[in-house]
């Protein structure tokens, strides 16, 4: 039982380091560097568990050099940071698969967020009402506390009624988690844009709405959005010092 335990974590560890290189080649820094992080606890488990001799040490050279690695990464992402360079490109193509909320986000939230701007025009309709929400609970779910999310959305002025009275439910819903939904119409508004206070600032071309409509009610996808297809788009994230947060203390 305890070896099938070992190599259960060496697989695991194995493919979450195979997708870091990868990320890492491709120059997706921080992306690369949370799986690397991922890998080596993997690695770090399965040495614990581990009674042969010769493969602990093979073991402790995997973790040494992926470590290295890490650091290297974790610099220079701190560099760019500091000087304000940091930009990062993610392609995502036409009906491609596994970018969920969850995944696409993840590697920018951390313990110190708590609260998140999101600026986009289309959260009008029924399904880009239900993306706000889901990207909601994913902010839920995740390891942060985020206190306040901010949406500037524009006003639908078909179904108005609609919007406003999803988005109030929204907000009742949010308050009971102890988060503060504050909501903002602009006529104007033609930006898409999601900014965390912990910097780290994600554009995607299609705002949130980059799912393909599903395929049936009872087909693979229309529960889980990492099955669902998507449309093309492009993923920018850069990262800036001051956020809006200190803007506002500082004006």
């Amino acid at each position: 039982m305890a070896h099938n335990h070992v190599s259960g974590l060496e697989t695991s560890a194995v493919s979450v380091l195979k997708r870091a290189v990868e990320l890492d080649q491709n120059n997706r820094l921080q992306e690369s560097l949370i799986c690397y992080q991922e890998g080596i606890k993997l690695l770090l488990d399965a040495l614990k568990a581990m009674k042969d001799e010769a493969k602990k040490v093979h073991c402790r050279g995997m973790i040494k050099s992926y470590m290295d690695r890490a650091e290297q990464i974790k610099a220079q992402v701190n560099k760019l940071k500091e000087e304000g360079k940091y930009h990062e490109q993610i392609k995502i193509a036409d009906n491609a698969t596994g970018h969920c909320y969850e995944n696409l986000f993840k590697p920018y939230i951390s313990a110190d967020l708590t609260e998140v701007w999101v600026e986009d025009p289309y959260i009008r309709h029924i399904h880009q009402l239900y993306n706000f929400l889901r990207f909601c609970e994913m902010l839920l779910k995740a390891s942060c506390k985020v206190k306040r999310i901010h949406l500037l959305t524009s006003e639908d002025e078909a179904n108005g009624r609609q919007q406003e009275a999803a988005l109030t439910e929204l907000k009742q819903s949010l308050k009971a988690h102890n988060v503060t939904l504050e909501l903002q119409y602009s006529s104007t508004i033609h930006d898409r844009e999601i900014r965390f206070d912990n910097g780290w600032i994600i554009k995607i071309g299609r705002g949130l709405d980059y799912f393909k409509k599903h395929n049936g009610r009872y087909t693979v996808g229309f529960c889980d959005y990492d099955l669902r297809q998507c449309h093309e788009t492009t993923v920018d994230i850069f990262h800036a010092k001051h956020t809006k947060t200190q803007e506002t203390h500082e004006s």
